[in-house]
């Protein structure tokens, strides 16, 4: 990314939120887009493959707090004209160059106590894009450079979310060319580039005293050139590489999860370290139990009498034996018990609970034995009411 897009980029309005959005509207716009322009959605579409990249761009600075707070920070610097040349030639003028900012050589000899702007941003937009400190001087020498995210996404049964599964993940990424030990020269001595001298960038004038940052054309952001390209990689020292994971997802995922794994992303370059994966989970669910964070629910269907007159019924548990829960007599439909430690499993290792609603089933057929007691019992309650109370309140309403 050059220094111009970054400047100008608006990373709020890529992923179609407002600036003061939260954390989690912006994990959810990312999710929505990234689902929607994903390639494996897209086959064969460039168009939604840049899309796909530019919305992982953006996310990859606002849902990072660090990164967003920096950019945040920059954009405000900019767009309020915070180094804007005054009017004219006089004192209330000053020339500058961007590449001071973004941690180049400054005119006139640079680091030293008269060097002005040296250091400052120069951290901050280091930090964002991984760029090193040197400048483009002689001495110059050829920066490492940190491979890629990746993202990918996995689908896992109701039961390996609660309880964590090993999947195999298999992932087609850029990673150092194998034809030439990832140099991009068939000889494996690539030159450093004299146009850049080994930084990879260029400053170039935009008028007013200003100068902007971008990636070097001649060895396109390298810092290399290859005399003798490698036929594979073309002199890129990087090739399409596919490779089969296996991935660690934790107990206690949730649908829509976004996971993290440091260095398992594309490989980096001249001893840079590695990209990070993204890993989107997707859960499916269950016939028979439901999660409300770390509790498991399920409904369980009890007949009028057990309800009516109290009973112990038996309640099935994800994966384990049944448990025995105690019915009160007069137990309503709609009820909720609790059995403790049979849920979710936890950060901390423990568990949550299950969460029991009771469900009073009407049968669709009765034998001439049951209709008969039915009979009875309304006989015998015909002076209740059970909806006075009701009229009662609505008359008070």
């Amino acid at each position: 990314m050059s220094t111009k897009d970054f400047v100008e980029k608006d990373y709020y309005k890529v992923l179609g939120v407002p600036k003061d959005a939260t954390e989690a509207e912006i994990k959810k716009a990312y999710r929505k887009l990234a689902r929607e322009f994903h390639p494996d959605a897209n086959k064969g579409d460039a168009s939604a493959e840049e899309r796909f990249k530019e919305i992982s761009e953006a996310n990859d600075i606002l849902g990072d707090a660090k990164k967003r707070k920096e950019y945040d920070e920059a954009r405000a610097l900019f767009g309020n004209g915070g180094f804007r040349p005054g009017p004219g030639g006089g004192g209330g003028s000053f020339n500058f160059d961007l590449g001071d900012l973004f941690g180049g050589q400054q005119p006139g000899g640079g680091g030293g106590a008269g060097g002005g702007f040296g250091g400052g941003l120069g951290d901050v937009f280091g930090g964002l894009f991984n760029r090193g400190g040197a400048g483009a001087g002689p001495g110059a020498r050829v920066q490492p450079r940190r491979g890629q995210d990746i993202e990918s996404e996995v689908t896992l049964s109701f039961t390996e979310a609660v309880d964590g599964a090993t999947v195999p993940l298999r992932m087609s990424s850029q990673a150092p060319c194998k034809a030439c030990s990832g140099t991009g020269d068939k000889n494996g001595t690539p030159r450093v580039c004299p146009t850049c001298v080994g930084t990879g960038q260029v400053s170039r004038g935009s008028g007013g005293g200003f100068s902007l940052t971008d990636p070097c054309a001649d060895c396109k952001g390298r810092g290399l050139i290859a005399e003798n390209p490698c036929d594979v990689c073309k002199g890129s020292g990087r090739a399409r590489s596919s490779r089969t994971m296996q991935v660690r997802i934790p107990a206690g995922v949730s649908d829509g999860q976004r996971i993290r794994l440091r260095g398992k992303g594309t490989p980096g370059e001249r001893g840079g370290p590695a990209g990070d994966l993204y890993v989107v989970v997707h859960v499916d669910t269950h016939p028979v139990f439901g999660r409300k964070g770390d509790n498991l629910t399920v409904t369980v269907p009890v007949d009028f009498a057990e309800a009516a007159l109290g009973a112990e019924i038996r309640v099935p548990t994800l994966n384990g034996p049944s448990v025995t829960l105690k019915l009160p007599p007069g137990t309503p439909g709609g009820r909720t018990m609790r059995a403790r430690g049979k849920g979710a499993v936890r950060k901390d290792g423990t568990r949550g609970d299950l969460l029991v609603t009771v469900e009073v089933a009407v049968p669709a057929e009765l034998s001439d034995k049951a209709r008969e007691a039915l009979e009875m019992y309304r006989v015998a309650t015909e002076s209740e009411d059970p909806r006075a109370a009701l009229f009662e309140s609505a008359k008070g309403a």
